[in-house]
């Protein structure tokens, strides 16, 4: 998709007569981020896409690809996903392994791709980040879909990507559970009962009213929109939350580790 895309945008480009640093400097890009976007090696952004629509007149040719070419910068297990996530009108996350995309910062997201095998190439990598920020656009939609998160202490103590990144992850948590819409729990390791032991998933509501629950392992996933599996995941969620700490409790905790992660970088 990514290639078709770029081919419109070729002929487009040379149809109205610009070189690519022309056209780049009119659209706010240099001339080899042009080039990468018409050979289909980097997504071109929603807002790129109007910009170029209007500004080759193509007739609203390349703006119909918009939706096509953002589910393209996913994984082919998470596009679906992707576009239900992007949709939703309630989202219930719990994490396990790792902190949520919804969540990550640009340094912490990129950490994870490197550490990928077999490895990722430079180029998918950077993709793969720019994708995952895209995804947090779902922040300042609105109405405001309602979010919450649960997510282990093991993730929030694991320093991905070295004690800087760690640092500015744990603040990006705070930062988010700040919004009127978002609620953070932690679920701390000193629990006995534990309602999640199965692994993490996502809930998700849709604007038709359609309950559908995601989880994944490894490159495999699975939506799960049987109204009887879906209920038991969400009792399941129920129940985690209720065990986790309350979200005053968990930025509270969340606070005391970047107090222990600081004062370790002080001494």
């Amino acid at each position: 998709m990514l290639r078709v895309f770029g081919r419109q945008l070729k002929r487009f480009r040379l149809r109205a007569g610009l070189e690519r640093a022309e056209f780049g400097s009119r659209t706010g890009y240099s001339a080899s981020t042009i080039a990468a976007f018409e050979q289909g090696r980097r997504v071109p952004p929603p807002r790129f896409i109007d910009a170029a629509d209007e500004l080759l007149d193509a007739g609203g040719v390349l703006q119909e690809m918009k939706e096509e070419v953002a589910r393209a910068q996913f994984p082919a297990f998470f596009r679906d996903a992707a576009r239900l996530e992007a949709e939703a009108v309630e989202l219930h996350v719990y994490d396990t392994h790792l902190i949520n995309g919804l969540l990550q910062t640009e340094g912490y997201a990129r950490a994870v791709f490197s550490m990928r095998r077999p490895l990722l190439g430079e180029e998918t990598i950077e993709q793969r980040v720019a994708a995952r920020m895209l995804r947090q656009e779902i922040f300042s939609r609105w109405p405001d879909p309602l979010m919450s998160f649960v997510i282990e202490e093991a993730v929030l103590r694991r320093p991905i990507g070295g004690v800087e990144v760690h640092r500015e992850q744990l603040e990006q948590i705070l930062l988010t559970g700040q919004n009127r819409n978002v609620e953070i729990q932690v679920m701390p390791l000193q629990r006995e009962d534990h309602a999640g032991l199965a692994g993490p998933f996502t809930l998700i509501e849709t604007k038709a009213g359609q309950r559908i629950a995601y989880a994944e392992v490894q490159k495999s996933s699975c939506l799960y929109t049987e109204r009887a599996s879906v209920r038991e995941l969400e009792s399941q969620y129920g129940i985690i939350r209720a065990q986790a700490l309350t979200p005053r409790e968990s930025t509270a905790f969340i606070e005391g580790l970047l107090g222990e992660l600081c004062r370790a970088q002080r001494s």
